[in-house]
């Protein structure tokens, strides 16, 4: 897959792990696991990118007597997602066009 697409794919998915809540690097893993697999070293780059980039943002709790970060989406972040859905339905038509040939073949 091209790496620009799947970073991209990888960011939509981190901004729908915590689009319904605030949430931190272990639960946003363990979340998306059923879906894709990501490692917490990839996971934290692209937090990081997404903070840049003001789709979340991030603020420090204790929690058990240890701080931990949690992500929060920004109206950014989910425009993020709805432009992803329109962009997503396009390559939806674009993959039906490349693959009708094949729709015989089954």
């Amino acid at each position: 897959m091209d790496v620009q697409l799947k970073r991209g794919l990888l960011d939509v998915c981190v901004l729908a792990a915590i689009k319904s809540e605030d949430s931190y690097g272990y639960k946003i893993i363990k979340d998306m696991k059923p879906y894709l697999e990501l490692s917490e070293s990839t996971l934290y780059t692209i937090l990081k990118r997404l903070e840049i980039s003001k789709m979340l943002t991030v603020c420090t709790a204790e929690h058990d007597g240890r701080l931990r970060k949690y992500y929060h989406i920004t109206a950014d972040g989910i425009k993020r997602i709805e432009d992803f859905k329109n962009e997503w339905k396009e390559i939806m038509s674009i993959y039906r066009f490349v693959t009708k040939e094949d729709e015989g073949d089954e």
